[in-house]
């Protein structure tokens, strides 16, 4: 209910219309004291000490009710001073129900009796008011700002959910399906399942602000803030209709049959004035009909359908008009205005029963007015009857004394009985649980040396000697299921419930303080030198698979030599980011220029590739199909950029691209594999298609005539089935001249170097069959392990021999290493004369023998897996499991050695190389995997030249059409003044919001933030900082966006809108990827940026910027342990 257009001394209903109560609660209550209430009206109401009515307030025998007329019937008080703020009749049983401003409910039953009787009375919120109240079959609910809770009829609470601290819930209505829609002063409206206690989903309204609900057999009706009422379909919620009622605020509507009746409040003066003139549309013509004039000022309404449609409004001073909505008020009517006995006080509630007898009436001074039509009356038309509490019984014991110090507790009374105990558990429910041994620290892990089955690391000195901590865990810190705020597995404790997922697979997410990331340990998540990727913004669900590509040489070398003219090119930002990967030292990157250009790619929101917001939070998203698919679009994608003629040329001065030339490219030699697909009519006519495959997907053998026993199989022999798939089909014969039965088979023509694989376990059939065939390549394993592993004796030197080769000694696998492998490290592959293919497993310590090399055979190495993560907690998350090779060590670290490393977004942490491999189908579940050729980037140029020349600082032209060259702000550099190593540029950039912060309030008062704001660069500008037009601009570009901006910041960035949009923007525009190109090139050539705040920014640009390239103010002139100080403060100080 909206309450803005309210006399606002009307609304002090405590000091201005009853001075009297600011006294003493006794001095109030005296009837003498104020004469507006009557002696008969408080003769018999008796308080407690509390100052609570302990007895209703009687109807004076005198009141006379007319049949068919609404008169006053009861009157009594629920709470003294605090106004009521909801009043409900019960569906199910004869109670009325109010609750007030202080959270408090309380229920009356009796409306036959000579007073309404208090049922129950409990207090539902501590501090905030009680918004609606709505009765179900076994409970009722109450709604609160930020709170919904059920309770039973006597008090008991059946559930208490809090929402989103920044929540301000106005409304609910009951749907079926057990589902209740909740609406607030927000944009969206929330779907609430009473069966699971949990928020389903979220439609989003176009105006904010639900403040009423009504809903018809065809409609949801919305009551705005605004003053409109839009219609919903009742299934989807998608919007059908809009009326705009008013021009100030809407304060109640109602709808019967095929009227939709409203009142509110009209824009005059500056201010908000009560409309007597209710709205009437016609839900058949979806139209306004002719207003309704009423003589009072309307604030609610309800429909009274017994024998017409009556129809009766409400005033804040207690008026009640009764007419029909159907045609214009006549004098008449004037007759059938009533008033309400409520002592001057204002009207907070109203509500009418469901058998249209009796009518409620709720004020400002805590009062409830019952009004009906005949003295004897019910609420429903079947109510079940009441169920009263019985008596306490209590056996009355001696008086103990606890205060002696000698009193014996065997005088404590306890019933004698042959019964065991509560308390006693028996045997059979009892398991001895006994403390877990504490994991050894991974440091010690990743530096360990194993001797013979013993393994030796230098002590971290992470702890005392012999010293292991023992971990109670309280009560407290056990996690609340109702919380939605997602935590980092690293540091906390282990809790029972989830401890499947190890903690390094889990979902990690950054913790934001009031100082950003400046304070988030990265190096806790990331002990390496390798990058790792932020996973807050919108669709990083594909870090994963960047890892991958990254580790690739050959692509990694193809997108950085990569320039096109392209403003949105995923080749050219994937070449950007993998620079930025280059260059980073073990800190996190962020892909958002990428995947800012992936959102623009039609292909891609047509795949259903790109995520909205609320599908991520809700986590209604298949990672596990979403990353296979975003897999080919990817490699498809990158194949089409990367094989297109860059002529002409976006910037001048770059050459061709040093990869692929036209029709063909880098990514088609490393996947594609040319395919002949055959297909066979039962007619006998054979068609030929080739094609080419860029990666392949898993195809397993489905069980025949009811067997439930799955067989045994080899991964190469599935591997072969589904590259040379065959199948049968419905097809269109060109013989026949219909469709027939046809049957098409896939024959490869050549070999890729790099064999792509989807997984494609999407169901509990392919899950329970990977899992059949790891359990039976680990009972082929352990045994081939007890055949083959010769077990030496004491003092035997030549067994010895036989386990020592030349890379030191060979041992025995362990059992939990062979558990839930079924993929092999090393397959080899041969393509036959005929075109027939030959796929078996080996081991990746096999070589090739002469023979094999001359007939084709390839052995392909396993060198990534993408998996997804099965977490009822978080919802999930897909991790990656790289085996780097020497050159990226030997980059990064200076070593040449190979390992297989775990990427978790930011988490990085190296792992053995059977975690690659194994798959435990209740937690983790595979989705891709890659094998490499041996050897197969001997063939590749891997060399990078930087193709970004300094032909991208000179004048361009703007993408405004309403630019003047009188308003330029900046002169371009000549060829004579480009920049040379050393020298200084100043730079400040300004921003716009994209997607506002996300934040909570928690109970210490302390605000969290779950994901920040999400910015995008708006303006650039760079100073020279030498030479005779030194301080002169070079550089003030304003940055072209095609996403919706939320918030311009003006007044920090000077940014107004349409400052960014090209058709009417007077500035000097460009796009993203041009400024960015010039950007890219300073830094190259390695000029010193002078700024303040330069972290932020470079950030937001996403650019990496090495640290002695940067003069950060904030930082210069920054005490250590003080506040960072202002550029105000700098700029007064030292400028004046």
């Amino acid at each position: 209910m909206n309450y803005d257009g309210l006399d606002p001394g009307l609304t002090e209903y405590t000091q201005g219309l009853h001075p009297v109560l600011d006294s003493s609660l006794e001095s109030a209550l005296d009837p003498t004291l104020d004469p507006h209430l009557g002696p008969a009206l408080l003769q018999n109401v008796e308080l407690d000490p509390d100052g609570m009515p302990l007895e209703a307030i009687q109807v004076p025998d005198s009141v006379h009710i007319m049949e068919g007329v609404y008169s006053e019937l009861h009157t009594v008080v629920s709470e003294v001073g605090v106004p009521v703020s909801a009043v409900h009749f019960d569906l199910q049983e004869e109670l009325l129900w109010v609750g007030s401003h202080g959270g408090h409910a309380t229920s009356f039953f009796g409306p036959t009796l000579p007073a309404l009787d208090r049922y129950s009375s409990f207090q539902v919120h501590s501090s905030d008011d009680i918004r609606q109240i709505q009765s179900l079959e076994n409970g009722i609910m109450f709604l609160a700002k930020n709170n919904l809770k059920c309770c039973t009829r006597g008090g008991l609470t059946m559930f208490d959910y809090p929402m989103d601290e920044t929540a301000d819930m106005h409304c609910l209505i009951l749907t079926e399906n057990n589902t209740l829609l909740l609406g607030g002063l927000q944009n969206y409206i929330t779907e609430f399942d009473l069966n699971a206690v949990q928020e389903t989903q979220k439609f989003s309204v176009e105006v904010p602000g639900v403040a009423i609900m009504r809903q018809s057999s065809r409609f949801l009706f919305c009551g705005h803030t605004s003053g409109k009422v839009s219609l919903r379909d009742l299934r989807t919620l998608n919007p059908e209709q809009e009326f705009d009622a008013y021009s100030g605020s809407l304060s109640d509507f109602d709808v019967h049959g095929n009227l939709l009746v409203t009142c509110g409040f009209s824009s005059r003066m500056n201010g908000l004035a009560c409309d007597r003139f209710l709205m009437v549309y016609d839900l058949r013509m979806m139209r306004a009909i002719t207003p309704l004039q009423v003589h009072i000022d309307p604030l609610f309404l309800r429909f009274i359908p017994t024998y017409t449609s009556r129809l009766a409004i409400i005033s804040q001073t207690g008026q009640c008009q009764f007419c029909e909505p159907t045609g214009l008020a006549n004098p008449a009517d004037i007759f059938d205005i009533f008033h309400m006995n409520s002592v001057g006080q204002l009207v907070m509630a109203f509500d009418v029963s469901s058998s249209k007898q009796a009518l409620v009436f709720g004020d400002s001074e805590g009062c409830v007015h019952l009004w009906a039509d005949s003295p004897n009356i019910s609420f429903n038309d079947y109510s079940r009857e009441l169920e009263f509490a019985l008596p306490c019984i209590v056996d009355s014991f001696p008086h103990l004394d606890w205060n002696q110090d000698l009193m014996p507790l065997s005088v404590t009374p306890m019933p004698l009985t042959s019964e065991p105990l509560l308390s006693d558990w028996p045997s059979a429910l009892c398991v001895p649980s006994p403390r877990r041994a504490p994991p050894v620290d991974p440091e010690t892990l990743r530096t360990m040396k194993q001797v013979g089955f013993i393994g030796y690391a230098p002590n971290p000195r992470t702890k005392l000697r012999n010293q292991v901590p023992y971990r109670l865990k309280d009560a407290e810190s056990e996690f609340d299921s109702n919380s939605q705020v997602p935590e980092s597995p690293i540091g906390r404790e282990e809790e029972p419930h989830f401890f499947m997922v190890p903690k390094k697979y889990r979902k990690v997410t950054i913790k934001y303080s009031k100082l950003g990331l400046e304070d988030f340990d990265f190096k806790h998540y990331n002990k390496t030198l390798f990058a790792g990727l932020e996973p807050h913004i919108p669709n990083a669900y594909c870090n994963c698979i960047i890892q991958v590509l990254y580790f690739m040489e050959p692509i990694r070398c193809l997108v950085q030599n990569h320039l096109c003219q392209k403003e949105f090119c995923l080749a050219c930002e994937l070449g950007f980011l993998f620079h930025m990967l280059d260059l980073s030292r073990g800190d996190p990157c962020q892909a958002s220029n990428f995947l800012r250009a992936f959102r623009t790619i039609p292909e891609a929101s047509a795949l259903g590739l790109i995520l909205a917001d609320l599908d991520e939070a809700m986590r209604k998203v298949n990672l596990g199909q979403l990353i296979q698919s975003w897999n080919c679009f990817i490699l498809t994608q990158l194949h089409q950029e990367t094989q297109e003629q860059e002529a002409p040329q976006a910037y001048r001065g770059v050459g061709s691209s040093v990869f692929g030339c036209a029709g063909d490219s880098v990514i088609s030699q490393l996947f594609g594999c040319e395919i002949e697909n055959c297909s066979m009519c039962r007619c006998g006519k054979e068609t030929v298609r080739v094609s080419s495959n860029l990666l392949f997907t898993l195809h397993y053998p489905e069980s025949t005539n009811g067997d439930k026993t799955i067989r045994e199989w080899d991964f190469a022999d599935i591997l072969k089935r589904s590259i040379c798939l065959e199948m049968n089909t419905q097809a269109w014969c060109e013989n026949c001249e219909k469709y027939q039965p046809t049957v098409q088979t896939r024959n490869v023509r050549c070999l890729p170097d790099v064999l792509a694989i989807n997984c494609e376990v999407n169901s509990i059939k392919k899950a329970e069959f990977w899992k059949a065939q790891a359990e039976y390549a680990c009972k082929k394993a352990v045994k081939k392990e007890d055949t083959e592993m010769p077990k030496p004796r004491e003092n035997n030197p030549s067994e010895w021999e036989e386990l020592c080769g030349d890379d030191g000694f060979y041992f025995s696998t362990s059992i939990e290493e062979l558990k839930n492998v079924w993929v092999p490290y090393s397959v080899k592959m041969k393509l036959g004369k005929n075109k027939e293919l030959e796929v078996t497993s080996c081991s990746e310590t096999d070589e090739l023998c002469l023979v094999e090399e001359e007939e084709g055979v390839y052995i392909y190495d396993l060198f990534g897996t993408v998996a997804h993560i099965l977490d009822p907690r978080t919802g999930g998350n897909l991790v990656a499991h790289i085996k780097i090779g020497e050159t990226y060590h030997q980059r990064k670290e200076g070593v040449t050695h190979q390992q297989w490393y775990l990427f978790n977004d930011f988490l990085i942490e190296p792992v053995d190389k059977h975690e690659s491999v194994q798959f435990e189908l209740n937690w983790k579940v595979p989705a891709l995997l890659y094998y490499a050729r041996r050897g197969y980037y001997a063939k590749y140029n891997l060399s990078i030249k930087n193709p970004i020349e300094a032909s991208v600082l000179l004048a361009e032209a703007s993408l405004a059409r309403k630019q003047r060259k009188c308003h330029a702000t900046f002169i371009p550099l000549m060829l004579s003044e480009m920049p040379q190593p050393g020298e200084l540029v100043g730079l400040d950039a300004e921003f716009v919001t994209l997607n506002q912060e996300e934040a909570e309030l928690r109970s210490d008062g302390t605000k969290s933030t779950i994901k920040p704001s999400q910015m995008s660069v708006a303006r650039i500008t760079c100073v020279r900082g030498q030479g005779q037009n030194e301080g002169v601009p070079f550089i003030d570009d304003y940055i072209s966006t095609q996403e919706q901006v939320v918030d311009y910041l003006t007044q920090y960035s000077g940014i107004k809108p349409g400052d960014l949009d090209a058709k009417i923007s007077s500035k000097h525009l460009t796009t993203l990827k041009s400024t960015y190109l010039k950007l890219r090139f300073l830094i190259d050539i390695g000029v010193k940026f002078v700024g303040h705040g330069l972290q932020k920014d470079f950030r937001v640009i996403n650019l990496l910027v090495p640290k002695d390239q940067v003069i950060d103010t904030v930082y210069l002139f920054h005490i250590p342990r003080k506040r960072m100080i202002s550029l105000r403060f700098l700029a007064w100080h030292f400028l004046g």
